[in-house]
């Protein structure tokens, strides 16, 4: 990854009548925009980090179309990702770098892009930070924080009552602006349908419109929070795919459930199927906790060929893409996290 930031302090001319696949037409590459309005500091809001996730783009091209001619309630940075993957709806092209696993980490600097950005965000004191991501898996519509503190949840609950808090993967935006301000990624179920894009346009609206967080604390009854405990990856060994139970032996090592992706926020009781393997596999998925440890054992058994599991666990993100698992992973494994006042 070696593009340039573009550094703005305008919208270009007929860059919100441009699809997603057309802002390379206007754009050079990664774009960050600052965007004047009635009140400082600025709203951070970062979209296609991911270059197959549209609803971010389609949800700003809305925001800023409808206050067109007319004074921004609070200034804006806008940072425009992934204009290459985007241009190819993939979510990040071969042989080049997620976008948001490059924002810092324990072990790793960010990238000087987006240390940039973060230096800037920082001069200009952000107000909150909004990452705006899409699921390939059928999933609610839900927030994420990395911090369980009482603006960060505020912020979170005007898009959703459930959220999820993760401190793993690290090198998110979310996690790096977090630092910075209050910080949420929002995830908008499938890329293209219209009620993603509606509900983020709102809830961009309630950012630009807030002019304070809020002294009450949140109850526990304000939320259903869960904490991202660890995360299951397909062995990379292994072919594998989704079928039927009629064909879930023909031809690739694993064949997982193809009704996986429907108990997503759901929890799953021990000893639930997932898939099946062939040739006596035994370690077909690896469970990796937060903090690193290989935890597969305490969560995925292989008994006669049938991989099921072995504690209760709420899965997010689990999808049907084939390409997603391989680049990101099958999915996360969610406990209910106590949500109490005062914190």
């Amino acid at each position: 990854m070696s593009e340039v930031l573009t550094v703005l302090d305008y919208l270009p001319d007929g860059l919100l009548e441009l699809g997603v696949e057309e802002l390379h037409t206007k754009l050079s590459g990664p774009t960050l925009i600052h965007l004047q309005g009635a009140r400082n500091p600025p709203v951070f809001i970062s979209v296609l980090l991911h270059g197959n996730e549209h609803t971010s783009w389609e949800a700003v091209r809305k925001l800023l179309s409808h206050y067109c001619g007319r004074e921004l309630p609070r200034s804006v940075s806008l940072f425009i990702g992934n204009i290459a993957a985007a241009r190819k709806n993939q979510r990040f092209l071969p042989g080049e770098f997620d976008f948001n696993r490059l924002w810092g980490a324990s072990n790793q600097a960010a990238h000087p892009m987006m240390q940039q950005i973060i230096d800037d965000m920082r001069k200009r004191g952000a107000f909150l930070s909004v990452d705006i991501h899409n699921n390939t898996g059928k999933n609610p519509h839900y927030a994420c924080v990395n911090r369980v503190e009482k603006d960060f949840l505020y912020l979170a609950s005007l898009f959703s009552r459930s959220v999820v808090f993760f401190l793993k993967p690290e090198g998110v935006q979310s996690m790096a602006f977090a630092e910075l301000c209050p910080a949420v990624t929002i995830e908008c179920g499938l890329s293209g349908e219209e009620s993603g894009t509606l509900h983020a346009f709102e809830f961009l609206q309630a950012c630009l419109h807030l002019s304070e967080f809020p002294q009450k604390e949140l109850s526990a009854g304000d939320l259903s929070v869960y904490h991202t405990v660890a995360i299951a990856k397909i062995n990379p060994a292994y072919d594998f795919g989704f079928d039927d139970i009629q064909q879930r032996m023909a031809n690739q090592d694993i064949i997982l459930d193809s009704q996986l992706e429907k108990t997503n926020f759901s929890p799953l009781a021990a000893g639930s199927v997932l898939g099946w393997v062939r040739n006596n596999i035994a370690n077909p998925i690896s469970v990796m906790a937060e903090d690193g440890s290989d935890v597969s054992a305490n969560y995925i058994v292989v008994n006669d060929g049938v991989i099921s599991i072995k504690s209760r666990i709420i899965p997010a993100m689990l999808t049907l893409d084939v390409s997603t698992i391989k680049k990101d992973c099958l999915c996360y494994f969610m406990e209910e996290y106590p949500l109490w006042t005062g914190r």
